[in-house]
């Protein structure tokens, strides 16, 4: 295949992405996992209006207190607050901003496959699949700093494999960096590390070493201090997190387990991750490792390790992953579609007709089979959380100063309401709110309330708090808060 050949595939694959995400750049969050992408939109806001400094992410639950909150090292979200700083604050900016990053990963497992298997046929099979993962096709537009840590973990497996290849200390060194960027912005990639790690160590067990090489090594794993320094400083502050502890601190039987377990294999692989359209070229990726004998490459052993290894992250997190949280698994999404394309492109070349044109006619049907899976997915009928604060967003942000601490409930991510009604302060959440407690809040300088429980804007006990109704839409309603009550 020409250069032009191959460059006009990529640049298609790139424009139908773009124009099946067209209509939902310009919407605002919801859906599945809007708790985490209001989440990370908040730091991106906070981190433009407030304090570029970009060891200081800030959250919107803060009480009277500077809210800093750190938990992976906020890049991704520093980078487009910067360009906020040209452009302004704009959701559809962060919008454009993932899908750029989504394009770059798409481009990486495309080069992940060519400098593994040196086909580009083979490459653009997988580079296609994956651009329609419903998953991956999903959070392209939404915020979450997972998509940064893909792109760049992905680019430094590439570059390991392009170094294998060459022999050239720079690409080590980028692979290095990325590797370290990627872990740094979510820690579940450091166990990408596991291909370098082992490929030194079988060099150090050789008989006939490589000194050379084992040096070069240092170029690599200097850049795995950053992400080190940074988990080993702010992983002591994740009070009560499970992500941690996974497993070892598992709250649930092993019924429930197994249940998570068949849910991720039986409907989020093939559904979600994969593309039912996929699945076939999956499940002959599996046949043709063996009648290829791919086992007999030197770089099987290090793909193997590390399948191993994110198999054995995906265990050891799956009370945490539950039946629902999906984007946990991108650290699964290269090894997949490694077995999508080499699946593909063998089948592709059958010598039966029947199966050429089948392997052509299910890679043409995966944009239809991914747009029907997530059409839903921005429905504003259904947004996933109460739709009221999407339909009058505006109103509930201007109904008092955008300074004014305020109370807020019920929301239980502390982030989404936050988000939406664009203000700081106390969240609560399954009616929880006491008396006492409002209180306390109007002392440390709580001023307004907003909810949409009526057994807490029901209490008489809150109600003595209550000053006046200030706005009401829909099921939520805006009080101003007595201070002369505070004693």
């Amino acid at each position: 295949m020409s250069n032009s050949s191959r460059n006009i595939i990529l640049l298609s694959i790139l424009a139908i992405s773009f124009l099946m995400h067209f209509k939902d750049f310009s919407k605002d969050l919801m859906s599945i996992h809007v708790w985490r992408q209001t989440q990370t939109q908040s730091t991106i806001i906070n981190f433009y209006e407030e304090d570029m400094n970009i060891l200081h992410p800030h959250r919107n639950d803060r009480g009277d207190s500077d809210g800093m909150f750190r938990m992976e090292f906020p890049l991704m979200q520093w980078l487009v607050a910067c360009v906020y700083t040209v452009f302004g604050n704009h959701l559809i900016i962060t919008r454009v901003c993932m899908f750029i990053i989504g394009l770059f990963t798409i481009l990486g497992i495309y080069q992940l496959l060519q400098s593994l298997f040196r086909n580009t046929t083979l490459s653009l099979m997988g580079a296609w699949a994956f651009n329609f993962s419903p998953c991956f096709y999903y959070y392209t537009i939404n915020p979450l700093p997972d998509n940064l840590a893909l792109c760049c973990a992905v680019w430094g497996i590439a570059f390991f494999f392009i170094w294998y290849n060459n022999e050239r200390w720079q690409h080590l060194l980028l692979s290095g960096v990325l590797l370290s960027i990627g872990a740094l912005c979510k820690l579940p990639f450091v166990v990408y590390y596991i291909v370098p790690v082992l490929f030194f160590v079988l060099q150090v067990f050789q008989k006939k070493r490589d000194g050379k090489k084992i040096i070069t090594a240092v170029v690599l794993f200097i850049p795995l201090i950053l992400p080190l320094l940074w988990y080993v400083t702010v992983m002591p502050q994740w009070n009560g997190n499970m992500i941690v502890k996974g497993m070892l601190n598992n709250q649930e039987t092993s019924n429930r387990i197994v249940e998570f377990l068949l849910h991720n294999l039986i409907s989020t692989l093939p559904e979600l991750l994969l593309n039912y359209g996929s699945v076939f070229f999956f499940l002959a990726g599996f046949y043709f490792l063996i009648t290829k004998n791919a086992f007999k490459d030197f770089r099987f052993k290090l793909i193997l390790s590390w399948s191993v290894v994110v198999l054995i992250y995906f265990l050891f997190e799956i009370n945490a992953i539950g039946t629902a949280h999906d984007y946990y698994l991108f650290p699964l999404y290269p090894l997949l579609f490694m077995l999508v394309a080499y699946g593909a492109y063998h089948l592709y070349n059958s010598s039966i007709k029947a199966i050429r044109y089948l392997t052509l006619g299910l890679l043409l049907l995966l944009p239809f089979t991914c747009y029907l899976r997530m059409q839903s997915r921005w429905n504003a009928d259904s947004p996933g959380f109460n739709k009221d604060l999407l339909v009058y967003k505006s109103e509930l942000q201007n109904a008092v100063p955008k300074n004014a601490l305020v109370v807020v409930g019920n929301d239980v991510s502390h982030f989404i309401f936050f988000y939406y009604i664009d203000k700081k302060g106390w969240g609560f959440h399954n009616d929880e709110l006491t008396a006492e407690q409002l209180r306390l809040m109007i002392k440390k300088g709580a001023k307004y309330l907003y909810t949409d429980s009526r057994v807490t804007d029901g209490d008489v006990n809150i109600i003595q708090c209550l000053d006046k109704l200030v706005l009401e839409r829909g099921t939520i309603k805006v009080y101003s808060l007595k201070n002369d009550r505070v004693k």
